[in-house]
């Protein structure tokens, strides 16, 4: 008979070859019993691993969601009612509501940050809170709170307006904190030293009492609020775009101030205010005298509008019509827009301008065509008692 094995055409499994035995099984298992194929033990393991870590993700997944949705959808501990004693909390000129809210859970008012950021989102007004020192009470709940902040007339404070001299901030310091007049402005002379200054200013306090609203409290001094004062003014003067914008317009850092004290005196808005600081530079390249009333009125002590003949005589190095170049000390305490101005100058060609009547001032590179602007100026005047506009940088 011929081999199955070894007959041409035929092979294991081919229709006519003979069954293949199966192999031995391994000891222990019985006749019959197919041993567990290597393959499948090795998918049915790792198909148990990826169900473990899918199990594993699963449960960090629930446990991150446990810990944190508590945090961002359970009410804020708060309190309940007007709270009980009294309690003194400063809110600084921009103050975010949640710096607010620290400062309140500090001082024990509220219980939490959160719920005061949370009512303040809830009330069409909650962004309006004043800087000043107010009076509440510890254990407020977080809307009592904000009641009380959101109310001016609980505001101690002392608001410094943009363009005031320092004698006028002087005397606004001395009557909110009820001194004897002149006390503030001896405070600043005996502590020249502890002000804060830099060393551009020589001493002089001019220009660095920044027009802002400052929060007055039982311990406020005439030295403290002026400390305050410098310390907002250097906050807006530090950086080197400030070193940059000056060198780039041909003045230092300290005649950038000037500049911008310049502008905050003779324009009313932010516009106006960039093409003055235009008209200033533009007349320092070309070695022109500035011709600004608004220095006058300063070595004067006064604000008016009209500069006489005898006016532009007078013998001070404020008097910018006999002296070149920008004058010895800023004139003023400049605001935000009017540093901005000084920083960011307006494009344009002009050495003249003139406000003829409000809201039309008037710039030219033409001296024929200010004198003209400056003939109007006068036929305005002389037809309305108290014109609320000046006139500057005269030919």
């Amino acid at each position: 008979m011929t081999d199955p094995y070894t007959a041409p055409g035929l092979t294991p499994g081919h229709l006519g070859a003979p069954a293949v035995e199966p192999e031995a099984a391994p000891p222990g298992l019985p006749y019959g019993v197919e041993p567990p194929d290597p393959q499948q033990v090795r998918t049915g393991a790792a198909c148990c691993l990826s169900v473990a870590g899918l199990l594993g993700v699963v449960l960090a997944a629930g446990l991150a969601l446990f810990v944190l949705w508590p945090e961002g959808k359970q009410p804020a501990p708060d309190y309940a009612g007007g709270g009980t004693g009294q309690v003194q909390v400063s809110v600084a000129q921009g103050a975010s509501l949640t710096q607010i809210g620290k400062v309140l859970t500090a001082k024990h008012v509220v219980a939490s940050a959160r719920a005061f950021t949370d009512a303040a989102a809830k009330s069409p007004a909650g962004s309006n809170v004043h800087p000043g020192t107010y009076t509440l009470k510890e254990r407020m709940s977080a809307v009592s709170a904000l009641n009380v902040l959101l109310d001016p007339s609980n505001a101690n404070a002392l608001t410094i307006p943009e363009g005031w001299r320092s004698a006028q901030v002087f005397a606004a310091i001395d009557t909110r904190l009820g001194l004897k007049p002149g006390t503030a402005k001896a405070t600043a002379e005996q502590h020249l030293a502890d002000l804060g200054l830099p060393a551009d200013a020589a001493g002089h306090v001019e220009g660095y009492l920044y027009p802002a609203t400052y929060p007055v409290t039982g311990d406020s001094t005439p030295l403290t609020l002026l400390q305050d004062m410098v310390k907002e003014a250097d906050g807006n003067l530090e950086g080197p775009s400030v070193a940059d914008a000056a060198t780039a317009n041909g003045v230092t850092p300290y005649g950038l101030l000037a500049v911008a004290s310049l502008a905050q005196a003779e324009a009313d808005n932010p516009d106006d205010m960039a093409k003055v600081a235009r008209v200033v530079y533009n007349r320092l390249a070309k070695k022109m005298p500035l011709q600004l009333d608004s220095t006058i009125n300063y070595a004067l002590g006064r604000s008016t509008l009209t500069t006489t003949q005898d006016d532009t005589r007078l013998d001070s190095p404020f008097n910018t019509y006999a002296h070149p170049g920008l004058p010895p000390t800023p004139i003023g305490n400049p605001g935000r827009d009017a540093l901005r101005a000084a920083l960011h100058p307006a494009d344009g060609d002009w050495l003249y301008f003139v406000t003829v009547q409000p809201g039309d001032t008037r710039f030219t590179d033409s001296e024929e065509q200010q004198r003209k602007n400056v003939d109007e100026f006068n036929a305005y005047r002389a037809q309305h008692a108290s014109p609320p506009a000046s006139a500057s940088a005269s030919p």
